[in-house]
Order: C-alpha cells, then sequence, then structure tokens
C-alpha cells in the first residue's frame, strides 16, 4: 500500500503543455497500467499453477509473526520501486521499478488468492468487476469534473499511517480485527483507496511531468492492486 508523496519534477507539469502532449501523457499512463495488471495476471497464474497452496500455508504458519516478515519485505521492495521510477529516473530504472513492484505484488497476493479459491472460486471474478467497475467511475469522475483532488494528499496519508498501525497491531494481537472489525476495516481501505486512486488521478491530470508516465502507471497499479485486495477480503467475508 502505498501513501502519496509529493516529487520534485525535472520539468513543467503536464497540464502546462500543448493538448497532445497531454493526450499523449494519458494515454501513455493508461495503457502501462493496462500492461502491469496483465503482467500481474500473467504472473499470479503461474505462481498459482506451479507453488504448492500447502507449501505455502505451513510457510505462514511456521511463526504468528510470518505476515510482519513478508510485509517487511514488502515495504523494502515497495520503497525500492518507488525510488527507481520516481525523482527524474531514466526510462530503464522506471521500467525496473514497475517491473519489481509487480512482481512484489504477485508474490504477496499468493496466499490471498489461494486462500479465495479454497473458500469461493468465484469470489475472484467477483472483486475483478467491483475493482473495475470502481476505479472506472472514479477515473471518470476526476476527469470530467476537472477538479484537482491533490488536497486530499494530507487525509490519505493520515489514513494510511493508522491503517498500518491497525495491520501490524493485528499481527501482534491475533483476532484484533477479526470478526465484524475485519469487514468494517476492509469496507473503510475501500474508502481510503478510492480517495487515493482520485488523488493519483489528480496527479496525473495536473502535476506529473511529461515523462513520468511510468511512474504515474506504477502510483495507479499500486492504488488498484490495493483496493482489489480489499474487495476481495470483502466478498470473502461473506462466505
Amino acid at each position: 500500500m502505498n501513501s502519496p508523496s509529493f516529487n520534485p519534477y525535472a520539468s513543467s507539469p503536464v497540464f502546462t503543455t500543448p493538448l497532445e502532449t497531454r493526450t499523449d501523457f494519458v494515454r501513455k499512463t493508461y495503457w502501462h497500467l493496462a500492461g502491469a495488471i496483465v503482467a500481474f495476471a500473467i504472473l499470479e497464474a503461474l505462481l498459482l499453477a506451479v507453488v504448492p497452496a500447502q507449501a505455502v500455508f505451513s510457510l505462514l504458519a511456521v511463526s504468528p509473526y510470518s505476515w510482519l516478515a513478508v510485509l517487511g519485505a514488502f515495504m523494502g521492495v515497495s520503497w525500492l520501486a518507488n525510488k527507481w521510477a520516481y525523482g527524474g529516473a531514466t526510462p530503464g530504472m522506471q521500467y525496473a521499478g514497475l517491473s519489481l513492484y509487480v512482481l512484489a505484488e504477485s508474490v504477496i497476493f499468493l496466499p490471498m488468492m489461494m486462500l479465495a479459491i479454497r473458500m469461493d472460486n468465484g469470489a475472484i471474478g467477483k472483486a475483478v468487476v467491483v475493482t473495475g467497475g470502481m476505479v472506472l467511475g472514479l477515473t471518470c469522475i476526476a476527469f470530467t469534473t476537472r477538479k484537482d483532488f491533490t488536497f486530499l494528499g494530507g487525509f490519505i496519508k493520515i489514513g494510511c499511517f493508522v491503517a498500518f498501525a491497525l495491520i501490524v497491531a493485528s499481527i501482534f494481537m491475533p483476532g484484533f480485527l477479526g470478526g465484524g472489525l475485519s469487514l468494517w476495516f476492509s469496507i473503510a481501505m475501500v474508502v481510503l483507496v478510492s480517495g487515493m486512486i482520485l488523488y493519483q488521478t489528480s496527479q496525473i491530470m495536473y502535476h506529473y511531468a511529461p515523462g513520468q508516465h511510468v511512474a504515474a502507471a506504477l502510483s495507479l497499479f499500486a492504488s488498484v492492486a490495493t483496493l482489489f485486495w480489499y474487495v476481495l477480503r470483502i466478498f470473502m467475508r461473506r462466505n
């Protein structure tokens, strides 16, 4: 899960450029986002096909802090991927950051996907449809209203810190987010990540530089993946 961050751009924001440049930037960003989603789906399918589910569950059951180790490793990879993709990095480094992040998401999602298949295989398809519809709707809101939602940045950052603290607390205190609280936490996260997608779409419209379409795609992909994670948790919770 990425909290929004502001970066010093090497050139003028895309909204100051000619219409043709802005259109090209948005098109490249969403094509890269689509490519990242397809790559994620392919990697996830391959992992599900070759990695034994019992081995994954056994590994996570070794210690009550296994998920904390996974979360820490994922945050480290996320930090490295973002460092490669942002801050005036070369195109090669931006692509390396995006690729690394997609791979990391595929690994972190594996136990959840295996559990969803065991509980209700249809939950994955439902979560895909709902997530896709929400992302499309939020994107349309941002582009049609032309409102700059970057004012949400501070609220989202606080929300991310609170969410992370609750997740860590649930690892050290099993059952902390269990029962009905788990469902409400997932719903709250869906709301938080929806705001993050509005924020990031506004960043794409007004604050990124023309050469940062890969970084923009990485930022959006991280939020779309997180949204899918919690939508899937809600469908699984119903079963």
